[in-house]
């Protein structure tokens, strides 16, 4: 009862914030996102480790994994805890997150369920990567791998400060260094470089550049840069981490681009969006950054050729499950329990697991507003029944539905090509 109280005080605390500062209709660009409604609003003390999810406590590695282990760098699209650390708003530590996990419990993921991450792992052999906060330094806590993201995190410094702490691109870059000496130290430098040069690094963040700083014109951003300048700009920040990466004996890395912002029911909201259309302005700037990137990454290709460095166009792979939702989805759950409305046909002893679509293409699972863009999502009342039936868990983050497609597309592509020039599959086999 008391975990409730204190859900719906911060509940209260946020319409009280979003009341003394009302709503208006924003001009694109000057005016895009400059309007914060988290300005007032006080924030819970960090977890201790003891209190954040165990992932040796679920899966335990294949004794012969396909690849030693799985590094991850990134934003809330990957973050499995980091933030639970830090004194920030952008934390997932609260029901409705996780309740659709393993665990049924939050785990710092920004999703009712897993990450990309999470399944590939799965794929690759390996336990789900402990969070780089979560884990004391120990050999065996690093040896699978090693999760850096944290929610608000962009590729500039200054991305994401308005969320508070967060860790940025550059400092996961030198937790990468430190985690890489710490493995040198303990295996040894030959043991450790061969481990450092077969395992894949997952690299996910740049929305945050966008939607906490660019459309928010800070600092008068837009008068500095053009969005081909800023993109530009981005995609140079990003190319010299992966350089940093390669001298630190990385040879295997997967670059996502950044999903289609335009079409997440916050901007739906917040353009007014009148049946679901995405917003276009947004996500030609999206089409921006993501072509450079991709263009980054076949010039390291070129200079550093011992190296597999693939890009995987999210935003094409997320495009896809909007314009053909009807065709993508399964919903699975404990046969005692009824049917929705929108599900048939049972498989599975034991569980319904049924083909349902993606019902709600616009909408997201938990919030509040049109769209369910308006605020963010903090309590359990807030979200829908059944997040499967959703591309949008909260205001910007996809479903653990749409999580699973867009890391089968990383792998093998199964539903739609989004890794050029090959899949992760391809990276670790060829």
């Amino acid at each position: 009862m008391a975990a409730k109280t204190s859900i719906f005080s911060l509940l209260t605390l946020t319409f009280m914030a979003i009341l003394t500062h009302p709503v208006k209709p924003l001009d694109y660009p000057e005016e895009l996102m400059n309007h914060n409604f988290f300005d007032d609003l006080q924030f819970q003390a960090p977890l201790s480790p003891a209190s954040v999810f165990d992932p040796f406590s679920v899966l335990s590695p294949s004794s012969s994994p396909l690849a030693p282990a799985l590094f991850v760098i990134g934003d809330s699209s990957v973050d499995c805890g980091n933030n639970n650390f830090l004194g920030t708003f952008a934390r997932a530590d609260r029901p409705p997150y996780g309740r659709d996990f393993d665990t049924h419990r939050p785990s710092g993921r920004f999703s009712n369920g897993r990450v990309p991450v999470d399944y590939l792992a799965l794929r690759l052999g390996l336990p789900f990567v402990p969070s780089y906060l979560e884990q004391a330094g120990k050999i065996e806590d690093m040896i699978h791998g090693v999760n850096y993201a944290s929610a608000g995190a962009g590729i500039i410094v200054s991305s994401g400060s308005d969320l508070v702490q967060h860790i940025s691109f550059a400092q996961q870059i030198q937790q990468v260094t430190d985690t890489s000496q710490q493995l040198m130290i303990s295996m040894g430098e030959e043991t450790a470089v061969d481990l450092i040069s077969n395992s894949i690094f997952y690299i996910s963040i740049g929305t945050n550049d966008y939607i906490h700083y660019y459309l928010r014109n800070v600092s008068s951003v837009q008068s500095l840069h053009s969005p081909s300048s800023f993109s530009h700009l981005l995609s140079a920040t990003l190319k010299q981490g992966i350089k940093n990466l390669y001298t630190a004996n990385v040879r295997k890395v997967v670059v996502m681009g950044v999903a289609p912002m335009g079409c997440s029911p916050h901007y739906l909201w917040r353009y007014k969006s009148a049946n679901g259309e995405c917003i276009q302005d947004i996500n030609a700037i999206i089409m921006e950054f993501n072509f450079a990137v991709r263009s980054m990454v076949e010039e390291l290709s070129q200079e550093h050729p011992d190296a597999k460095i693939i890009f995987c166009d999210q935003f094409a792979g997320v495009m896809d499950v909007i314009q053909n939702h009807e065709r993508h989805g399964y919903s699975c759950h404990a046969a005692n329990q009824p049917l929705l409305s929108s599900e048939s046909e049972s498989t599975e002893e034991g569980q319904k697991c049924v083909y349902v679509g993606f019902s709600v293409a616009s909408e997201a699972c938990c919030g509040l507003g049109k769209y369910k863009g308006w605020i963010m999502c903090m309590s359990p009342e807030m979200a829908c029944r059944n997040a499967s039936t959703h591309i949008w868990w909260d205001q910007f983050h996809p479903t653990d539905a749409v999580n699973e497609i867009l890391a089968d597309n990383v792998w093998s592509g199964l539903h739609s090509s989004m890794c050029y020039p090959m899949n992760m599959k391809d990276m670790i086999t060829d």
